[in-house]
């Protein structure tokens, strides 16, 4: 048997594809709740710990801290296997999503926090000066140019997100990395798991793109 035979068995692809394409539909919609939940967070605590009390900065402060400190798979494993202990039982779906949400946010807060601070404090003056209040200057003149600043970022971030979804099928999960596992199991051969790194890259290599476009014109505007 020779290496095209072992990992790419064009017969065990064919056969195993349903079932990678319901792991893709899974992993995708993971991703997509995740990385909504995720940004949307990390808007919220970019601005809290910005403006918030001092209370609330320091909570934001360790929230982001600890997040991007505790490994993923710690936090999914917590969430799923010790949480029942206290009597909050997650679902696999709802475990993942909420590992992912959380880490997700901390790094979107604090690449929002960076982009907000790029914004030259003229900007905030200006719009004092026009009788702008906090809200409406952060809404109509700072968070419009500073979207612009962090897109390239929270892209990468997003297809980090992504990524991150195989470690969900740690909790029986049946996302595109399990159903690949499975379908390599089934036919004693691991073509099924190329597929899906296949798939990976046919799904992630064109945001791996976008993201140096986006860094390569944000450069040229501010130049």
């Amino acid at each position: 048997m020779d290496i095209f035979d072992t990992f790419l068995n064009v017969r065990v692809l064919v056969e195993t594809f349903p079932l990678l394409l319901k792991g893709l539909r899974i992993t995708l919609l993971l991703g997509l709740v995740s990385i909504v939940l995720g940004l949307v967070g990390g808007l919220v605590v970019a601005l809290a710990r910005l403006y918030g009390p001092v209370l609330l900065r320091t909570l934001a402060v360790a929230y982001i801290d600890t997040l991007r400190a505790l490994p993923l798979l710690v936090l999914l494993v917590v969430i799923y296997y010790a949480l029942p202990f206290v009597g909050l039982r997650l679902s696999p779906f709802a475990s993942a999503t909420a590992a992912l949400s959380l880490v997700s946010c901390a790094y979107a807060a604090e690449i929002f926090r960076a982009g907000i601070e790029a914004i030259p404090r003229g900007q905030f003056d200006a719009a004092r000066a026009l009788g702008l209040g906090p809200w409406p200057t952060m809404q109509l003149v700072i968070l419009p140019q500073a979207i612009r600043i962090v897109v390239p970022p929270l892209t990468n971030n997003s297809i980090n997100v992504v990524k991150d979804t195989a470690l969900a099928s740690v909790v029986a999960m049946p996302d595109l990395l399990k159903q690949a596992t499975q379908a390599q199991a089934l036919s004693a051969n691991p073509s099924p798991l190329i597929g899906a790194a296949l798939i990976y890259l046919v799904l992630l290599l064109p945001l791996v793109r976008m993201v140096s476009v986006l860094e390569r014109r944000f450069n040229r505007g501010r130049s």
